[in-house]
């Protein structure tokens, strides 16, 4: 018997020290669909839920950190039950792209996004865009900085918030790195938190800081400000948004995405395929540009209003498969004294 709503399992904690633990377990019912989601439950279970809809299969969703589930299906290796791999950002999935654990995806399918947006090896693929902004509150801060780099200058002492163990801000300093060298990215940090910049815990906490004037900026992703703007409208927000040119890695844009696992058998294989479809297509994306504020990548679905066009940006050019090495930021976070 088909169930009503997408089933949420726990998964075995694992060594690595640094990932938020995966929610409880619900069922016994084999599964037509494991999905392996670093995706927020909170943000996607709704989505996964029209899935499983649209599937018409019995779909399991175990949530966790998209580092620790990539990590626990490269122990599990070919016993892994996950036939698809729903990840919050690029570097996890160009982790398992080298790994070689995921399965090439059709042509049709890789062809519904932009190259930049997808794994260079043809086994993973965008389903929605976030970009890395500076919130800034124009009373004190009316001239925002146009790179992250003069975020170590006197006149921002004290004055920035940011949040050291968010996946996002990792993924953004490892875009640095990819950019700009480790050396160069080791000084930044360095004369960053020489700046006594402000330890949050999320985007969320650090948007709330800036908007009531607790810090002068922020380092964010673009759509906790548009969530909030949505929620409680955008005239009762004091924070701006600044969106970095000149290819600054300040503006990265990085990817949720999807990559297909080897070894499911040919029904799961056929379940996930339809799932990344459906993850393609006009529903999906057009929940991903009016529930989280993200920019659809697919479908021709346009953003939410507001958001500047995603080709307007002057975003750093980066391949986002080469986002994979989390171990060696947090190494340099913690060298830097950050973490």
């Amino acid at each position: 018997m088909r169930r009503s709503s997408v089933r949420r399992l726990a998964l075995p904690a694992l060594a690595l020290g640094l990932l938020a633990p995966a929610l409880a377990a619900c069922s016994d019912e084999p599964a037509d669909l494991v999905i392996y989601s670093g995706r927020n439950e909170d943000l996607v279970e709704p989505l996964l839920e029209k899935l499983e809809k649209e599937l018409d299969a019995n779909v399991e969703v175990r949530y966790g950190d998209s580092a620790e589930l990539a990590a626990q299906i490269l122990e599990e290796g070919d016993k892994t039950e996950a036939g698809l791999f729903f990840s919050q950002d690029a570097g996890a999935l160009g982790a398992l792209s080298k790994e070689g654990v995921l399965t090439p995806l059709p042509q049709p399918t890789l062809d519904k996004v932009e190259e930049a947006y997808r794994g260079g090896e043809g086994d993973w693929v965008g389903v929605s865009g976030r970009v890395r902004v500076l919130a800034y509150h124009p009373g004190k801060a009316g001239t925002p900085p146009d790179s992250v780099h003069e975020l170590t200058g006197p006149e921002w002492k004290g004055k920035v918030g940011f949040a050291p163990n968010n996946a996002s801000f990792q993924a953004f300093v490892t875009g640095m790195r990819v950019l700009e060298g480790d050396d160069a990215t080791l000084e930044w940090l360095k004369g960053f938190k020489a700046n006594s910049p402000k330890t949050y815990e999320s985007n969320t906490d650090i948007l709330e800081a800036v908007d009531s004037g607790e810090v002068s900026a922020g380092l964010i992703n673009h759509y906790y400000w548009y969530e909030k703007a949505a929620e409680e409208g955008e005239d009762k927000l004091t924070a701006k948004l600044h969106f970095l040119p000149g290819g600054d890695p300040g503006g990265l844009v990085n990817v949720a995405g999807v990559g297909l696992l080897k070894g499911a058998d040919t029904k799961e294989a056929d379940y996930a395929q339809r799932a990344a479809d459906f993850l393609l297509g006009e529903q999906a994306q057009t929940y991903f540009a009016e529930e989280t504020k993200e920019y659809p990548l697919a479908a021709g679905v346009a953003p939410a209003e507001g958001l500047p066009a995603l080709d307007s940006l002057e975003a750093p050019e980066i391949n986002l498969g080469e986002l994979d090495s989390l171990k060696e930021t947090l190494a340099m976070l913690q060298e830097a004294g950050l973490v």
